[in-house]
């Protein structure tokens, strides 16, 4: 319920409770205490009543639903995609933000910070079916050998996940092949999601700097349909 609203107008107090719209009060203030405390007492009762009454009005709330949610039963999901990772060029996804005082010395570039923003597809071609974006943050923090500390999201924008994200964070040595990182959550479909994706190096062209990463997910989450909690 949205705080009260009070205001003093010359020898009159207003007491506005806008949500739920349950009454509006006027009350003229006189020097009689008894009164004012008779008044003091009906707008706690008020503020009582439309505290009560909107979660019977509106049982469908936030935490209702999370506690259906709990209860749902668990799906499962194998999804394949490919991340264009256009690392240099006029239409480059991933942009430099920050380096150490090493980077430039560093066989690993140790402490550079990208973010990017590449294009997912269904196919290696860039021009194959649009399936959403894979935005976030990630840092060169291996000193000796070439790794990334990724704070990822894949924010889908077509088909059943439409709307959806999965988040992944974790430890990427990427040079090595099927790497491994964890799948800690979601939203939208894949709220409470757990599991972990398979990424390798599909190809790249060191002439445009452009690359195509593939990735497999495989992800369990809590079936929203099923218990009607899903956000449309």
């Amino acid at each position: 319920m949205r705080d009260d609203i009070c205001k003093w107008t010359g020898l009159h107090f207003y007491v506005y409770i806008y949500w739920p719209v349950c009454v509006v009060v006027e009350k003229k203030l006189t020097s009689d205490m008894g009164k004012i405390g008779k008044f003091d007492s009906l707008v706690e009762k008020v503020i009582r009543a439309c505290g009560n009454g909107s979660h019977q009005e509106n049982p469908n709330t936030e935490e209702e639903k999370f506690k259906k949610l709990v209860k749902a039963k668990e799906k499962v999901a194998k999804l394949h995609f490919y991340l264009q990772d256009a690392l240099g060029g006029s239409s480059a996804t991933v942009w430099e933000v920050a380096r150490s005082a090493i980077t430039a010395s560093s066989t690993a570039s140790f402490g550079q910070v990208r973010v990017l923003d590449d294009l997912i597809t269904a196919e290696p071609d860039q021009n194959s079916e649009k399936l959403g974006r894979a935005q976030g943050m990630i840092t060169f923090s291996g000193l000796e050998e070439s790794a990334l500390t990724m704070s990822l999201n894949f924010y889908f924008t077509s088909s059943e996940y439409r709307g959806s994200t999965l988040c992944v964070v974790g430890r990427n040595p990427i040079s090595s092949k099927n790497r491994e990182l964890p799948i800690v959550g979601g939203t939208g479909v894949f709220r409470m999601a757990r599991g972990y994706s398979i990424s390798n190096t599909y190809s790249y062209d060191a002439a445009t700097n452009y690359g195509v990463l593939e990735y497999t997910v495989y992800v369990a989450y809590m079936d929203g349909d099923y218990m009607g909690t899903t956000s449309k």
